[in-house]
């Protein structure tokens, strides 16, 4: 039996290359997420439950998101959307081999339409 998720993922998602700054640790240079990234990761966090290890999906797996933004200035790109599902839905979001992505405009309602499942490589 191949296992299947979806959800809505309330929030607009954050696009992963325009969403890093670069910040010193002493005299290094560091790039790391954004004010922004960060909230979003954190807000999947509140709206995801995770999934216990051996109910989570295993590679390879198929994506389809429908993703409605608030204009449609942003890109679209569910990079930091995979990053914060991986180690609640799958393991790792190198197992997402198949993608099928819809950006959408919902100016009063951002969110993620997501839809995941197990299929045959």
């Amino acid at each position: 039996m191949r296992r299947k998720w979806q959800g809505v993922i309330l929030g607009e998602p954050v696009s992963k290359a325009n969403s890093r700054r670069i910040v010193r640790f002493g005299a290094q240079l560091r790039v790391i997420k954004s004010e922004k990234g960060l909230a979003y990761v954190e807000a999947v966090a509140r709206q995801v439950p995770e999934l216990p290890p051996d109910c989570q999906l295993l590679s390879p797996i198929r994506l389809t998101a429908h993703i409605y933004y608030s204009s449609n200035r942003p890109d679209l790109d569910p990079s930091l959307l995979l990053d914060a599902l991986q180690g609640r839905i799958y393991r790792n979001d190198r197992a997402v081999r198949e993608m099928h992505l819809y950006h959408h405009l919902d100016r009063t309602t951002p969110r993620a339409e997501v839809y995941l499942e197990e299929i045959d490589e």
